[in-house]
């Protein structure tokens, strides 16, 4: 299905469960692909399909301006636009008259669980809210590669992009991944994310048309500012369940996941530290993704 962003046509998969009957009303919950990604990978087919098969309406959307939603140019990775498409995606449910609009969650993976936490701080229409590798990109993205400067380098090489776009000149657009493991190891790289980011999305494991894990450089000023938490001791009050793997890795969704839990104002919160797995075991290894359903399925079941 698809439903409005403005004027943009948001690309969506519905789950539904097993023996679905639409005179019933059922809870629902709003699944967010990580950044990169799109609706087939690990919040549609994996998370979105276990928790359909569980009992939840969930629905699965392409980010505005990447996989098969609307929007032009491509690859356009901002969070004003992301944490928009949340709002609109719950205007969307509360249309259909098989989903009980007091009984509607959130679901976020990677940036998208932070994305997911800021549209629950603005939206109160969210009455739960759940992560997992949750990432605040606009930190990830200050960091770069650690130096003091980093940021300040990105944000010039942004501008000197977008004045080049001004005056005619084409697009850039970044990869943030290899074209495979193979030349993942001839690049010397060997963070464990960016290893395991690579067999992912680059191999059968993960591997979808629209999951392209690109951006456009031009246009990537406003996540360098963004902080996906703030602020999140003040507005942030749904129950929360935030769940992160045990082997930490470069892009620090483990540190970022227990920030989340210390700065969020939730009287009920919890942090799942899936032990022996990582970021990216997360997105669909099975032991490691039905751990996370082991906490997120009863967490959504009490509080929707």
């Amino acid at each position: 299905m698809t439903f409005k962003n403005k004027n943009l046509d948001i690309a969506a998969d519905l789950y539904l469960p097993d023996g679905f009957d639409p005179s019933r009303t059922y809870p629902a919950i709003v699944s967010a692909h990580p950044i990169g990604s799109c609706k087939e990978q690990t919040s549609g087919h994996v998370y979105g399909a276990a928790l359909a098969a569980r009992g939840y309406a969930v629905l699965a959307f392409d980010a505005a301006y990447q996989g098969a939603s609307g929007g032009e140019p491509r690859f356009i990775e901002d969070p004003g636009l992301r944490v928009e498409d949340f709002r609109c995606a719950v205007d969307h449910l509360v249309t259909l008259g098989y989903v009980d609009e007091r009984r509607i969650g959130v679901l976020g993976i990677c940036g998208g669980g932070g994305y997911a936490v800021t549209a629950a701080m603005t939206d109160r229409r969210f009455k739960a809210v759940g992560t997992v590798s949750a990432v605040n990109y606009g930190r990830m993205m200050r960091e770069g590669d650690l130096s003091p400067d980093a940021a300040i380098a990105t944000l010039d090489a942004i501008a000197e992009q977008r004045t080049a776009e001004a005056r005619g000149a084409g697009p850039v657009i970044t990869d943030a991944l290899p074209a495979s493991p193979e030349q993942a190891a001839e690049l010397g790289i060997t963070g464990l994310d960016m290893v395991e980011a690579t067999k992912y999305y680059r191999t059968s494991r993960g591997r979808q048309p629209n999951g392209l894990t690109r951006s456009l450089l031009s246009r990537m000023g406003p996540a360098v500012g963004y902080d996906a938490f703030h602020p999140a001791d003040q507005l942030l009050t749904q129950p929360l369940q935030i769940v992160v793997g045990g082997v930490p890795g470069e892009f620090g969704s483990y540190r970022d996941g227990f920030d989340l839990f210390h700065r969020a104002r939730s009287q009920q919160k919890d942090i799942l530290v899936v032990s022996g797995e990582s970021h990216y075991d997360l997105y669909w290894k099975p032991e490691a993704t039905g751990r996370a359903l082991d906490a997120l399925i009863p967490f959504y079941d009490k509080h929707l």
